[in-house]
């Protein structure tokens, strides 16, 4: 279903040599390790957990502890953290490094959530340069010879650009590679990605791969990113939801021989129906609880099925499923030998939004560095959120 754009190559993140270079970008209350399992059995790449609080992680919070936890199929185990205070962020990274829960640890700057930028985190920090140049450089420092990354956005709307000067700290800081969401906050996930900032940070950040991110809802979308950007890999979000089997197709059109299966997968309604089927077996798996796993499928229903031919009845009645045996039965009136719709089933999957003016501490705009106000905003800031 795809062609390869971009010549073949893999992705060293510091120790890490990926067959192909390509990353599950973190989604709140969908990569989780049933998740990531199941996008791991189509393909090749580096799987990213949920974004994990910092001081959370700091306190063991029972809930964030069980997140962090990796199935012993995944490696290697990488996590994103989300954190506004160094000194936590510092710690968590450490608690992560002595207790052997990572081999690669994330920082997320992108998040774009008002509840979150209201109070000056996620991709409204880097704003504050001090505070940036802070967090990464004692985060990289604790986390020694395990690679720290860095995802942002472009910044907080078209005139408060961040992501080249924080390129520049974060690469001076001693990241082992750097991800851009080429949108801004303000554009949520509205319009189309600026694929031509990718192009910029690529020509800024010199010493460690670059990665692009946004609107890359193929293997030939991610090839031709990389072809026109130059960028070192790409990171994948919206588009793999839904079709876990997105990364066998990244893996053949990017990556090294034996990155994925030789051909690409048939897509009939049969195969999207037991792909869905084994994710909610996952998931029951993960959560430990049949009813539960089952409510967890829900959400992603329509991803699935988006552009074949199962009925509105069905899909609520699969989206109301309280166990295994109820699903297979359900799945079993499709008919499991209609072909892939092409186009319908292509292009933008989940919520995009509109553009709106990013919600913003008072006075964060007027100036570069962190004075008192700003800070107390931030001590509110290490919500459950996630995105970017």
């Amino acid at each position: 279903m795809t062609t390869a754009l971009a010549p073949e190559r893999t992705l060293r993140i510091g120790p890490i040599e990926l067959d192909a270079p390509v990353v599950l970008a973190p989604m709140a209350g969908i990569t989780n390790t049933a998740f990531r399992r199941l996008c791991r059995e189509y393909g090749a790449g580096l799987y990213v957990s949920e974004m994990i609080t910092t001081r959370a992680l700091v306190e063991r919070n029972a809930t964030t502890m069980r997140l962090i936890t990796h199935h012993e199929s995944e490696k290697p185990r990488s996590i994103q953290l989300y954190g506004v205070d160094p000194a936590t962020t510092e710690a968590a990274v450490r608690l992560l490094v002595e207790e052997d829960r990572a081999d690669h640890i994330d920082l997320n700057f992108g998040c774009p959530v008002p509840k979150v930028t209201r109070k000056g985190g996620g991709a409204a920090l880097p704003w504050k340069l001090g505070l940036f140049r802070e967090i990464v450089t004692r985060a990289a420092r604790a986390a020694g010879d395990i690679p720290l990354t860095v995802k942002m956005r472009k910044g907080i709307d078209g005139d408060h650009l961040t992501y080249l000067d924080a390129g520049r700290i974060a690469e001076d800081a001693g990241v082992a590679a750097v991800a851009l969401h080429a949108r801004t906050a303000s554009e949520f996930y509205s319009g189309n990605a600026d694929w031509t900032a990718i192009t910029k940070l690529k020509e800024t950040v010199t010493s460690v791969p670059v990665l692009g991110n946004g609107d890359i809802w193929s293997a030939d979308d991610a090839a031709r990113m990389m072809a026109e950007t130059g960028c070192d890999g790409v990171v994948v979000g919206r588009g793999c939801l839904g079709r876990p089997w997105l990364f066998g197709d990244l893996a053949r059109a990017l990556g090294g021989p034996g990155a994925a299966p030789a051909e690409p997968v048939d897509a009939t309604l049969g195969f999207v129906a037991a792909a869905f089927r084994r994710h909610a077996e996952l998931l029951v798996e993960f959560f430990e609880d049949e009813d539960r796993g089952c409510r967890d499928i829900r959400k992603h229903v329509a991803w699935y099925f988006k552009g074949y031919p199962v009925g509105g009845e069905l899909r609520a009645s699969l989206a109301t499923a309280s166990s295994i045996a109820e699903i297979d039965d359900l799945l079993a009136t499709l008919d499991l030998d209609a072909p892939y719709p092409g186009a319908a089933a292509e292009g933008q999957r989940g919520r995009a939004g509109t553009p709106k003016r990013p919600a913003l501490p008072d006075g964060w705009l007027n100036s570069r560095e962190l004075g008192a106000e700003a800070s107390m905003a931030l001590a509110e800031a290490e919500l459950d959120h996630s995105g970017g």
